[in-house]
């Protein structure tokens, strides 16, 4: 009698792999336009862009119809619309409870953080890209308009463009990070540096004011050939308004407990 043993083959489980930085990237980018408050606030800056260039080419004297004036216009909507949108990147897992969700598919927190910053620098670069193709068809019907038409767009005003997109953008991301709710995030983002503007304006803190006030710093990077002091009080700002509570923001995120 011949006796048959029988085993079994033990049960392989497929391994989990945390995806990738780059998928993560991508996802935090579809994220962006996956709500209707992400994708109005996309479709209105586009609106907002072209409208400085309708603007300007209704209004604008014919010597400033040309590239580096529509391009240096168009970087306002999307200056003040831009780091709302990094906003509701950074608050969307606690806003719209997908925290639990989205740590226990990736455990460490930091390089959800990351993708998330990363989205932000890439979604401040397709703007400026964007805002130079509207500003050079804008450019082209000035000249057929009888305007200036000119071409002369110098590259410090396109890289310095693009640099005020981004901090602005992380510093949106900053306030959502730190506050970790939409609203209150939205509103303190908008007032807090309208209200550091107006004590600025008080004699005793107005050399401060110089150095510390965004609102005044980023605005020489819409112009062409910043100085070394310039560069200084951007930096100086930014480590302010955008190193700082971007910190603390990613320090709160580590150590949030999720519910």
């Amino acid at each position: 009698m011949t006796a048959v043993l029988q085993t079994e083959a033990p049960s392989v489980r497929p391994e989990f792999r945390s995806p990738g930085l780059g998928r993560l990237t991508l996802v935090e980018l579809r994220k962006l336009a996956d709500t209707r408050a992400g994708l109005w606030l996309l479709i209105i800056i586009a609106l907002a862009t072209v409208g400085t260039s309708a603007i300007q080419l209704g209004w604008a004297p014919d010597e400033e119809q040309a590239l580096d004036g529509f391009f240096g216009f168009a970087l306002l909507p999307s200056a003040i619309l831009l780091p709302v949108l990094g906003i509701l990147s950074m608050t969307a897992e606690w806003s719209q409870r997908t925290a639990l969700t989205t740590f226990t598919l990736v455990p460490a927190r930091e390089r959800v953080i990351a993708a998330k910053l990363l989205a932000g620098a890439l979604i401040a670069l397709a703007s400026t890209a964007a805002m130079l193709v509207i500003a050079s068809a804008a450019n082209l019907l000035a000249a057929a308009l009888g305007g200036d038409g000119g071409w002369n767009l110098p590259p410090s005003l396109l890289w310095q463009g693009l640099a005020m997109q981004i901090i602005l953008v992380l510093m949106g991301m900053a306030f959502g990070a730190l506050l970790q709710n939409s609203p209150l995030a939205i509103v303190l983002y908008l007032a807090l540096p309208m209200v550091w503007s107006l004590l600025g304006m008080i004699s005793a803190i107005a050399d401060a004011a110089k150095w510390l006030d965004i609102n005044v710093t980023t605005t020489a990077m819409a112009e062409a050939g910043m100085t070394g002091d310039e560069w200084a009080r951007v930096g100086a700002s930014a480590a302010v308004w955008v190193v700082l509570p971007l910190a603390l923001g990613i320090a709160r995120v580590l150590r949030r407990e999720v519910n």
